[in-house]
């Protein structure tokens, strides 16, 4: 993993927020499953690789296709976290822990790999020789990234609460950064936008599941945070919905 390019270095731990990101971060709008299936993602007589897949939430929403699904990420509670989101749903996924530049697989064992809001976390070099090694001549690769628009007032007002409180925090400068930096020759890229709806409760819970807050906040300011945060909501309707705009890069890898 690399993290030296995120935060400036500064420490995070997603498996911290396994339990918020698992009840809070499965709200992908319907129109990204829809392409990434067009795309080639999770149908039948296919095997698919999800790395970083932490709570599972791209194989849980497309596993009801018919693919072998394999879902890896670096941090155990997230990946005991999907398991469990697994069984509830009885859904046939398989999940392991395992970091995604150094994989337990054979070569060519997959025709699709993804990696959903996590890419540039990864060490660049030695991901991108796995990806290649696991996939099938002609596989494809996706990755994705999905965040708020700050021109949005109450994603607005939670990002400026998060950077007064953790200024290290880059939020999503180097997710964005990572969009067009093609990993593979021929990349497309796919931007659209959606609005998702929340409530009070679940935007609080999706801003305590990134990783500006649980995942690096120390206890003392991360109460702090929630204090204000949810003062903040107390000004906004009980539902409301935030734009965000998504990207899908793709790669057919020979």
């Amino acid at each position: 993993m690399n993290v030296q390019s995120v935060d400036g270095g500064s420490a995070f731990d997603f498996g911290k927020t396994s339990e918020m990101y698992a009840q809070f971060r499965d709200i992908y709008p319907p129109e990204l499953y829809e392409k990434l299936y067009a795309l080639g993602v999770g149908k039948s007589g296919t095997r698919w690789l999800d790395l970083g897949t932490g709570t599972g939430v791209l194989p849980l929403n497309l596993y009801m296709y018919g693919a072998e699904i394999t879902g890896t990420d670096v941090s155990a509670p997230q990946i005991e976290a999907a398991k469990a989101l697994a069984q509830k749903r009885g859904a046939d996924v398989r999940f392991l822990t395992s970091p995604a530049e150094s994989l337990p697989f054979p070569d060519g064992s997959f025709d699709c790999v993804t990696a959903a809001q996590c890419f540039w976390y990864f060490d660049r070099e030695r991901v991108v020789r796995e990806i290649r090694r696991v996939l099938k001549p002609g596989g494809i690769f996706i990755k994705v990234y999905m965040n708020w628009m700050l021109a949005d007032p109450v994603a607005n007002r939670s990002y400026r609460l998060v950077k007064r409180l953790n200024p290290a925090w880059t939020s999503g400068a180097t997710a964005y950064s990572d969009v067009y930096d093609h990993p593979f020759p021929g990349g497309k890229v796919d931007v659209f936008t959606a609005e998702i709806s929340f409530t009070r409760e679940t935007w609080h819970g999706r801003m305590c599941a990134c990783r500006g807050t649980l995942a690096s906040m120390e206890e003392k300011t991360f109460a702090e945070w929630e204090r204000r945060h949810r003062k903040i909501l107390q000004a906004c309707p009980e539902q409301f919905k935030v734009r965000h705009r998504l990207y899908i890069a793709s790669y057919r890898v020979e």
